[in-house]
């Protein structure tokens, strides 16, 4: 009787924890998170990755044939100004110039030599004139003009944020695991102790636009041709359930976004609160974690609550309509 009685015990415990797990899971289920419609500056930023290199760096080379040199004005490690002189010749010829401002890096003719048409004399390199070439995917490559603003972050200086504008972009890609990227020429305004060779990060903006109204990209959804949100009466707090207020599916158009944002050019106001996808129930007991799962599909994955008030945002990302 006693080993009946403990069974007994052990199967009433046993489907008390279960009925208690799939209430909890149940109410984790039907807790929807919510975003309000916010109303400020959303800009569209594209990304790349690449190397500080000279502006100038240029061999300098000789203009007539076998003239005798008289005398090597430069050495290398000398800093130079454009016109100023660096080889002259015994026949009083003219002399070889400084093509630009710049660093003489190396000189390889000797006085008493002759030297020859096309005959590289020497190197300059100009160390204050920097620029990065940034490697950019072929999918936002189009995105890409000229004098557009860029902010860099450079390896060796974590701390400082440097500015570019975009200054030529390359008219065929490099081709690496079936995909392309293009390289975008970004020359930079002040290049206070950067050294050629650093690496660098850029966030190019390609799209900026005041006063936009915004919300999460996956509390957007598509049926068929027609985006829409699902604007609610519920409380902003995450943790509301979708029962507590009055819902309404409204139909949007969207403007430009990014990784996070979507802009909504019609359909919403600012204050507004839309529904985002529900969270799963966690499989654990301790309900950590979980999974987010859309209701027919958001415009795109990820996204969650922006800053309050008219803050900017700013995310990298690609433009769209």
């Amino acid at each position: 009787m006693i080993w009946i009685l403990a069974s007994v015990l052990v199967i009433g415990f046993v489907g008390f924890q279960y009925y208690k797990s799939k209430t909890v899971n149940t109410e984790a289920a039907a807790q929807i998170r919510t975003a309000v419609v916010q109303q400020g500056k959303l800009e569209v930023k594209i990304s790349g990755s690449g190397t500080v290199e000279p502006v100038t760096s240029e061999d300098i080379k000789a203009t007539d044939d076998n003239n005798e040199i008289d005398e090597v004005l430069v050495s290398a490690g000398d800093k130079v100004s454009e016109g100023d002189e660096l080889i002259t010749f015994t026949d009083d010829s003219d002399p070889i110039t400084a093509p630009a401002d710049g660093t003489i890096t190396t000189v390889s003719v000797l006085e008493g030599e002759r030297i020859t048409k096309g005959q590289v004399v020497a190197h300059l390199t100009d160390y204050k004139n920097l620029q990065t070439v940034v490697a950019v995917d072929e999918l936002d490559i189009t995105k890409i003009k000229k004098k557009q603003t860029v902010s860099l972050t450079v390896s060796a200086y974590p701390d400082t944020t440097y500015t570019g504008k975009v200054t030529a972009i390359a008219a065929e890609g490099t081709s690496a695991n079936g995909t392309s990227t293009f390289d975008v020429t970004i020359h930079i305004d002040k290049p206070t102790n950067l050294k050629v060779g650093m690496s660098t990060e850029a966030s190019i903006l390609t799209q900026s636009k005041e006063n936009a109204l915004y919300v999460p990209v996956d509390g957007v959804y598509t049926n068929k041709n027609e985006k829409y949100v699902i604007v609610t009466a519920a409380s902003t707090d995450s943790s509301s359930d979708a029962s507590a207020g009055t819902s309404q599916q409204k139909t949007v158009k969207t403007g430009i976004s990014t990784d996070e944002y979507v802009e909504l050019t019609e359909g919403v106001t600012a204050g507004e609160t839309i529904q985002l996808p529900e969270l799963a129930a966690s499989s654990s007991s301790n309900r950590q974690g979980g999974m987010m799962r859309g209701n027919m599909g958001g415009v795109a994955n990820g996204g969650g609550m922006p800053p309050g008030g008219n803050g900017q945002v700013a995310p990298s990302g690609r433009g769209g309509n």
